[in-house]
């Protein structure tokens, strides 16, 4: 796997060792929990929109096969299949596969997970409608090495979903100094400012891949709420969808 542009080892450990953790809401994975709601509101926008799904009548995302890069415990997979998507959630780490497996035969939902890396399944010819890869590209070695694989698994006319963290002062301050150590929402070093990856950046990587930006929208956390929303503010967490070909 070392030799993947997918996997920094040592990342895939942390994640691999957080075992049940994935799925508590008050735990390590806390911040992920919280941004669920607007990151799977975005995904059913953008992916319905961009295959002319009304939202009327069948589930938005029926008949669409989608994988789920870097899923960890399977906290989009399974509410992406519940919108009646084909799902296979893919990640490099044993064991937060057997935990995503472990919930989805629990809570009956229906779905497929690998253990394994995108590379893995490009190089078996694998194919799928849309590609996800949210809070991924800032943990991969080779960001436009990953993006080129990752486009390499859609369809021609099918679609790229990401989220991942701008390299700005503002996002070292707030997801680093503030979410790391001052308010312990991560564990301190969960994150290293200098993999943050700028839109310009990812958009850059996107059309070396063959493939088009059609959206790019921030996420911004509201205090008083303690909810997570859509913005303008592309400043610390932002999302980007791009059309393949």
């Amino acid at each position: 796997m070392a030799a993947d542009p997918s996997v920094i080892p040592g990342e895939v450990a942390r994640f691999d060792a957080l075992g049940d953790a994935w799925w508590d809401p008050d735990g390590s994975m806390a911040p992920l929990h919280r941004l669920g709601a607007a990151r799977i509101a975005w995904l059913r926008n953008v992916i319905a929109g961009h295959f002319g799904r009304s939202g009327a009548g069948a589930p938005p995302l029926a008949g669409l096969k989608l994988i789920d890069i870097g899923c960890g415990g399977g906290l989009l997979s399974e509410p992406l299949s519940r919108l009646g998507a084909e799902v296979v959630g893919l990640d490099p780490a044993p064991g937060a596969i057997e935990v995503a497996r472990a919930h989805a035969a629990a809570t009956g939902a229906r779905l497929s997970y690998r253990v394994g890396t995108v590379e893995d399944l490009a190089r078996e010819g694998e194919a799928f409608d849309a590609a996800l890869a949210m809070e991924v590209v800032e943990h991969v070695a080779d960001v436009r090495a990953f993006v080129a694989m990752a486009a390499s698994l859609v369809r021609p006319g099918g679609l790229l979903a990401l989220s991942t963290l701008n390299r700005t002062l503002k996002s070292f301050a707030l997801a680093i100094v503030g979410a790391e150590y001052a308010l312990r929402w991560l564990v301190p070093g969960t994150h290293r400012w200098e993999q943050f990856v700028t839109p310009d950046e990812l958009a850059a990587a996107l059309r070396a891949a063959g493939s088009r930006e059609t959206q790019r929208r921030g996420l911004s956390f509201d205090p008083l709420s303690g909810q997570w929303r859509l913005s303008r503010d592309l400043g610390v967490n932002y999302l980007m969808a791009a059309s393949k070909g």
